[in-house]
């Protein structure tokens, strides 16, 4: 038996060897090394990502229940493996990089921002808020409120009107004494009289003051009865509308806002002084109502939708993303007609996973469409070129401290 085996094996061994000489293709593939092998394999392009990981680096897909691939690869080294450097280069970043205007109104701005990191979207937001200064009423000198308003709410409602006038002409007050360069005076005198109607207090009744405070500064020269000029509580060394800045442009308030209502007897007399300040000091120096921006939206349609389909789609989307076309025979179809509308509220894929099937939600990581609704002391776009400049200041104090 044993003999038989012996046999048996040498005739298997002989078989094989004649068809491997038969086949001199198997028999290199059987003397290659397995890393040979390995090296041999093309499936992934080198110098260049595939479609479904830079898929997941460019874009944030909207699921029904949550996005996915959120996060922001920074690090350069993450696609060595694949021969695509990661780092941040200062020639791909000017060649990407875009700022396009979608509309342009004296009160606000929408524009698109292109190749850009979220840090960097965000640090001009928060620029824009807080650290583009503007000119606000700062101090308020009441000679005489008898309405139902308070001194201290008074005040506060003061401050927060805006002043057309502006902020790079004038300097920050700091500690200095209040001058033609850095203060702004307004006066209100506004009385109801008795047995007439009540009566609306709007900021229209504010009147500029080019030559300073009016009101007497009280101090012991005063008291005594010098005959010298009385000080005020500035020190104006020429009037504010002999300035060839403000000669032909008066400074105002924004007009028709409601300070307060007197009622028959009832006066207000004061004095507002208005400073150079930023919003991260308080909100009343912030330029903007309101600065936000959000990915650009990008509604991808993952099969043909026809037909009953094709107008349960349009009648699902809120904002009328999708719309339907004519494609011949009778048969209609699905197609995207407004991405940039889309808000992300998901309705059309609500409905079973067969809607998930047919359609993708996305985000582009690195193009953020940005909005800018002015409070009226500078125009939208100024105030976009001016949160360039603080940005440029704070990498240059950095580049210095770290040189």
């Amino acid at each position: 038996m044993a003999k038989e085996r012996v046999k048996e094996e040498t005739t298997t061994s002989d078989s094989e060897s004649e068809s491997d000489s038969g086949n001199p293709q198997a028999g290199r593939q059987q003397t290659r090394t397995g890393l040979e092998w390995l090296e041999e394999l093309s499936d992934v392009p080198m110098g260049k990502l595939p479609q479904q990981l830079d898929s997941q680096r460019t874009r944030v897909e909207c699921k029904f229940d949550a996005p996915i691939h959120t996060d922001t690869v920074t690090y350069s080294g993450a696609y060595a493996s694949m021969g695509v450097d990661n780092s941040l280069r200062l020639d791909n970043f000017c060649s990407n990089f875009g700022v396009k205007v979608e509309r342009l109104t004296e009160e606000d701005m929408e524009f698109d921002m292109i190749g850009i990191d979220p840090a960097l979207a965000n640090a001009f937001r928060r620029i824009l808020i807080s650290e583009v200064p503007t000119m606000a009423i700062e101090k308020v000198l009441i000679a005489n409120n008898t309405s139902i308003v308070q001194d201290e709410v008074l005040a506060h409602r003061l401050g927060l009107i805006p002043i057309l006038v502006d902020p790079r002409l004038f300097e920050f007050a700091e500690n200095d004494t209040p001058n033609e360069k850095n203060t702004i005076v307004f006066k209100l005198h506004v009385r109801c009289e008795r047995g007439g109607p009540r009566m609306s207090v709007k900021s229209d009744e504010f009147k500029w003051l080019p030559n300073g405070s009016e009101f007497p500064l009280v101090s012991e020269d005063s008291k005594a009865g010098s005959s010298s000029k009385p000080k005020t509580y500035t020190s104006f060394s020429c009037s504010q509308d002999s300035l060839p800045e403000f000669s032909n442009n008066p400074i105002s308030p924004m007009a028709n806002i409601l300070i307060a209502k007197l009622g028959p007897g009832q006066e207000i007399e004061l004095e507002a002084h208005a400073v150079k300040g930023i919003g991260k000091t308080h909100a009343k120096w912030s330029p903007v109502g309101t600065a936000w921006y959000r990915m650009l939206p990008e509604v991808v349609l993952l099969q043909e939708v026809e037909d009953e389909v094709a107008e349960e789609l349009v009648q699902k989307c809120p904002v009328k993303v999708f719309d339907i076309e004519d494609i011949g025979k009778g048969k209609k179809r699905a197609k995207v007609a407004r991405p940039r509308a889309c808000t992300l509220c998901r309705e059309c894929i609500r409905g079973g996973k067969e809607w998930e099937d047919r359609v993708s939600l996305r985000r582009v990581k690195d193009h953020f469409i940005f909005n800018i609704e002015s409070t009226g002391a500078l125009p939208p776009e100024v105030l976009f070129t001016e949160a360039v400049k603080v940005l440029e200041d704070k990498c240059e104090r950095v580049i210095s401290d770290l040189s």
